[in-house]
């Protein structure tokens, strides 16, 4: 085994590139997209050393071209679950066993391939299944996940770094051992780096994994598994499963060797598997670690003396960027009535030059919606506003389902600060606006705090620093990532820890120390030198 202190240096962030027409990631990303989409695959769960196929057959679909066939994937069972389970417990032992540095090693190379070999691809199956932009899917799955694996390593040694003083005579040490048991991640369709993030942290700090993506990602899910595999993971330490949530739910929370829940999705189904983990709380070995991040009902409040182009940039950047199906989306707004007309009038021009349409056409801006479910839900709520006397629809409200689910981005004016698009999450491209008078900036930041249930997001726009030192002490809790005179959005891996609190989640902040410490139960070892002979202690002696 090797000896020594090894060291991983502090990563720089991956640098975004610019797909701009004549570049070489430009053709190169076009011809990719050309090819993949040319191809129908067919796409097994990965469950220790084997390609798993069974007899259901699940259809993948563009969100922006419905009826044209990506390939197909392969569901599976209760049957599944329980192999994905015993095969992630039958790694461990070799595993957590294996020197840190190797570990290492593996998702340092991952990295490597992403940013070279692999990083068409994965932009390209993000692009074509999830209906991102080459700009959304660069800053997520190339550069923010090469960020999550560089990172993670370098905050991994952070970690085992921390040390305990020992006195005299005595050497103190901690252990940072992985949990006991397997770890269960349950990924999101928005975002390609979380989806990878999820299993993978959890695996760096000696653990294994059952994997379950959201069925709208399996497509570049399994690009992710290619990676891997390329880099060095071993067998059975991440098993890849597609099977119904219930199914899934029901074999891994009545297992005993549970020990931890790595979760990105809604809040509704997170405070399910809490009340399930609850119940069975005396089947498990150990207490189970849960970390989350759900939903969000993200906020931009501006104050009297905010700059109105600013304002308007950061609201049709942060509702509109990836169709507002980013948990951190600008989806509610405040804006104060000296400066509304003004904010209005910019956002209203820049939204009459967005292109709605298809990720292959990189002119488009927006594109589509991930499912027809998402689509008839967010069409509903338009809906809603349409039929209200108490809001009005100033931009968009326009939707198309027959080729691709296309809904214009939608600009809500509430009457009413407790419409319901001001309070419910849309999770698409809707921002409503309250309207207040400018002088009544403080009951404003009140209604920010109290409006929703999350705390996600937020973001207060301002020239007046009193009046960002008052938003910044009001919404204290209101937000996990505040933003001061920028967009709610594009939380940066290094740079601004991600994860909100309330019913938003555990706030374990993704990418970060905090989070990797979730996936670690510390044992601490004193070893004295010379130990004592004699049991009686000093003041024992007679006067």
């Amino acid at each position: 085994m090797l000896k020594g202190f090894f060291k991983v240096d502090m990563p720089a962030n991956e640098p975004v590139k610019s797909y701009a027409p004549g570049s070489p990631e430009r053709a190169e990303l076009q011809a990719v997209l050309a090819d993949m989409r040319s191809q129908e695959k067919d796409i097994p769960m990965y469950i220790g050393g084997e390609e798993v196929r069974t007899d259901t057959k699940i259809r993948m679909a563009p969100p922006h071209d419905h009826q044209h066939t990506l390939g197909y994937f392969h569901e599976g069972d209760a049957s599944h679950v329980e192999q994905a389970i015993n095969a992630a417990l039958g790694a461990k032992a070799e595993w957590e066993a294996l020197s840190w540095e190797h570990r290492v090693s593996i998702f340092l190379k991952a990295a490597d391939l992403l940013e070279g070999p692999y990083r068409a691809k994965i932009n390209a199956s993000t692009m074509l299944a999830q209906s991102k932009n080459a700009f959304q899917a660069e800053i997520d799955a190339a550069c923010e996940f090469i960020d999550f694996f560089r990172f993670n390593a370098h905050y991994l040694t952070q970690i085992y770094s921390d040390q305990p003083e020992s006195p005299d005579g005595m050497w103190n040490r901690i252990e940072y051992r992985p949990l006991e048991g397997f770890v269960l991640a349950i990924t999101p369709f928005n975002f390609t780096s979380i989806a990878g993030n999820l299993p993978t942290s959890a695996a760096l700090m000696g653990n294994t994994c059952v994997w379950k993506p959201a069925y709208p990602q399996v497509y570049s899910a399994q690009v992710i598994m290619e990676v891997l595999k390329e880099a060095g993971l071993p067998d059975g330490v991440i098993n890849l499963v597609y099977v119904d949530g219930p199914i899934l739910g029901d074999v891994c929370f009545n297992h005993p060797d549970f020990a931890g829940l790595h979760f990105t999705g809604s809040t509704g189904v997170f405070q399910h598997l809490w009340k399930t983990i609850g119940e069975n709380i005396n089947k498990y070995k150990t207490y189970p670690r849960i970390v989350g991040e759900t939903g969000g009902k993200d906020f931009v409040i501006a104050h009297k003396s905010a700059d109105a182009k600013a304002v308007a940039t950061g609201l049709v950047r942060g509702a509109f960027e990836f169709q507002g199906q980013k948990c951190s989306a600008a989806s509610r707004a405040y804006i104060p009535d000296n400066i509304w007309e003004e904010v209005k009038g910019y956002m209203l021009e820049d939204l009459a030059t967005i292109k709605t349409g298809v990720p292959e056409d990189f002119t488009n801006f927006h594109n589509a919606v991930i499912t027809e479910m998402a689509f008839d839900k967010i069409s509903g709520y338009i809906e809603q506003a349409k039929d209200s006397d108490m809001a009005e629809i100033v931009a968009g409200g326009t939707y198309d389902k027959r080729k691709g689910y296309f809904i214009d981005p939608t600009v809500i004016v509430a009457k009413d600060p407790k419409f319901v698009t001001m309070e419910e999450e849309i999770f698409g491209p809707v921002l409503t606006i309250y309207v207040y008078q400018a002088e009544r900036y403080e009951e404003a930041l009140e209604l920010v705090d109290k409006t929703s249930p999350y705390a996600l997001t937020g973001a207060v726009f301002a020239q007046d620093r009193y009046a960002i030192s008052l938003a910044t002490d009001k919404l204290t809790h209101a937000a996990g990532n505040f933003y001061i005179n920028d967009k709610p959005t594009g939380a940066v891996v290094g740079q601004q820890p991600f994860g909100g609190s309330r019913a938003s989640g555990t706030n374990d902040k993704a990418g970060s120390v905090w989070n990797l410490l979730r996936w670690v139960s510390p044992r601490t070892i004193k070893e004295t030198r010379v130990p004592p002979k004699d049991y009686r202690y000093p003041f024992l002696g007679e006067d």
